[in-house]
């Protein structure tokens, strides 16, 4: 243990008792639990625990879900240097609050410096559903989806109260030239791994990105909000059932301040199958648009948006590129990045993106 920093395996009923009576479930007492992995993060493991519970209350959660770093001490590293482990744990202490977005109730959440030791403990969203990046999601998940993200990026639209944090970050001149060098650096291994999979076109895009002098590498412009950066399906926890679909946003480890539009590019462009995207994408960001709107964002014009978001299907492949050469390889990671690789190359293709290199 560090401090009172748990680790995974040092987690025990009488601490999770003492978690549920910060949280009000004061007649709550955890007799015994039981844990099963879930999910497959590349750079943290989730546990759920099942509890055996006695008092409590009707609200008192029968299960939560521990978030700790990955075993793996490439990942692990990864997690440091992109300051991955600050930002989730800080942006359940600082900014969760703030927003209107869907997330997880947080019970805890704690860091050794900038890590890689953290704990996180957090709402079971049960029986909601994992999204599949590779399978894609349906048009109407897409929609909650997007419709979702005005409660990231509204309550935080130009807020320069955010600015300047250093675990926050944003995009700058020395920023902009880190990333840019991963890109390059990575893009080598990156082709020699996934280059057979993809068409010659998918490929001159991505290696186009590299020499950009425009997306994805801009400065922070008018407007800038939180941007989540990851925002695709395998970070939401999806209810289908309903009508709407509920969606639940997780993985907070990339925020960050930018273009909110590279969020709503970012998911159409990771979720959809091409086919689907083309059909309703500038129906849904006009929806997007119109709840900014009714969400108190002025000033900000249909023209504006749409551009916007023509810039920001870049981001998905900057993530694509230097993530997968620094989490661990899996083959499901493999089938995953090649499909983002597809998807969002298709996505700067279709809509003649690379005009603004």
């Amino acid at each position: 243990m560090i401090g009172e920093l748990l680790k995974a395996e040092e987690v025990t009923p009488s601490w999770l008792t003492e978690r549920l009576h910060e949280a009000g479930h004061d007649g709550v007492e955890v007799k015994g639990f039981s844990s099963t992995a879930i999910g497959t993060g590349q750079l943290g493991k989730c546990i759920r625990y099942k509890l055996e519970i006695e008092g409590g209350d009707p609200d008192t959660p029968p299960s939560l879900v521990g978030k700790f770093p990955s075993d793996d001490p490439t990942s692990r590293q990864t997690g440091v240097i992109l300051q991955n482990y600050i930002k989730e744990v800080t942006f359940y202490r600082e900014l969760q609050s703030r927003l209107s977005i869907s997330t997880p109730h947080c019970y805890y959440a704690a860091i050794d410096g900038a890590g890689p030791d953290f704990a996180l403990l957090l709402e079971d969203l049960a029986p909601a559903e994992q999204g599949d990046q590779i399978v894609g999601c349906s048009p109407s998940v897409a929609r909650a989806a997007v419709l979702e993200l005005v409660g990231l990026h509204a309550p935080s639209w130009c807020d320069a109260e955010l600015r300047g944090k250093p675990w926050l970050g944003e995009p700058n001149e020395a920023t902009i030239q880190l990333v840019r060098g991963l890109y390059s650096a990575q893009l080598p291994g990156f082709l020699d791994r996934y280059g057979d999979r993809l068409a010659p076109d998918e490929i001159a895009i991505i290696e186009g990105v590299a020499g950009s002098r425009g997306p994805p590498f801009d400065l922070l412009g008018d407007p800038f909000s939180l941007t989540h950066v990851d925002y695709r399906l395998d970070n939401l926890m999806i209810t289908s059932t309903g009508s709407p679909p509920r969606v639940t946003a997780v993985d907070w480890q990339s925020i960050t301040l930018g273009n909110p539009m590279t969020d709503v590019a970012y998911f159409l462009g990771s979720g959809l199958v091409a086919e689907d995207r083309r059909t309703v994408e500038k129906g849904l960001v006009a929806e997007y648009h119109a709840e900014l709107r009714k969400n108190g964002v002025e000033k900000y014009d249909w023209d504006r948006c749409w551009e916007h978001y023509r810039r920001g299907v870049f981001s998905g492949l900057v993530v694509t590129v230097v993530a997968s050469m620094m989490v661990q390889q899996t083959e499901r990671g493999d089938e995953m990045f090649t499909t983002l690789a597809k998807r969002h190359s298709g996505h700067a293709i279709d809509l003649g993106s690379d005009e603004y290199f």
